[in-house]
């Protein structure tokens, strides 16, 4: 996998409204995830092809979030895997060599396994609390700097960032800052001409 550094990697889901999420990649954010939760196998399916053929008129990586089934048949470019997730070699051995793999790590043994398990790439955080993932654990900055040494893995800083707060994860070393709210609410626009500034 070439990684694009200082990527913006925009985390998104059809509740902020496909028009949202069109003007995003019109405004060329670099990797698009789609994650959503609570919708039935087949509706994420629908909605992976559709963001596909999407992501393919702006050039932009898509990646599924968790489901390695749904990755494959939509014909995304990659999946994104939590630790309670298909393992990133089994993942590997069905998607092939060309498919990008990442995989969420909160702790220098997890990314470490990643690295071996042949992950392309790592999502660390969380750097901030979040509205999307209200239990999530924040990470210090001595422990994201490890990550990224022992690893040797390009990372995309996760967790609550926004264009004023993302400054520290790319002081510690992040490749990339994975957004979602920090994109999607409020001005589109503006938001990525803010990260783009920081980035």
């Amino acid at each position: 996998m070439n990684w694009k550094q200082n990527s913006l990697y925009l985390i998104a889901d059809f509740s902020y409204g496909l028009e949202k999420l069109t003007k995003a990649l019109a405004c060329g954010v670099d990797i698009l995830q789609l994650r959503e939760k609570d919708i039935s196998s087949a509706e994420y399916l629908k909605r992976a092809k559709l963001m596909r053929e999407l992501t393919k008129k702006y050039n932009t990586l898509f990646i599924i979030n968790d489901r390695l089934d749904i990755a494959m048949l939509s014909g995304a470019d990659g999946v994104h895997l939590g630790q309670s997730d298909v393992p990133a070699d089994e993942a590997r051995a069905l998607m092939g060599k060309d498919k990008i793999i990442g995989v969420t790590a909160k702790t220098v043994e997890q990314a470490v396994k990643a690295k071996q398990d042949g992950a392309d790439y790592l999502g660390s955080g969380a750097w901030y609390t979040t509205t999307t993932k209200a239990d999530a654990t924040l990470i210090s900055e001595e422990t994201y700097r490890e990550i990224l040494r022992k690893s040797g893995l390009p990372n995309v800083a996760i967790g609550g960032i926004t264009a004023e707060n993302c400054d520290k994860p790319l002081r510690c070393g992040a490749n990339g800052l994975a957004v979602a709210a920090g994109i999607l609410k409020g001005d589109v626009e503006k938001n990525i001409k803010a990260f783009r500034a920081k980035l």
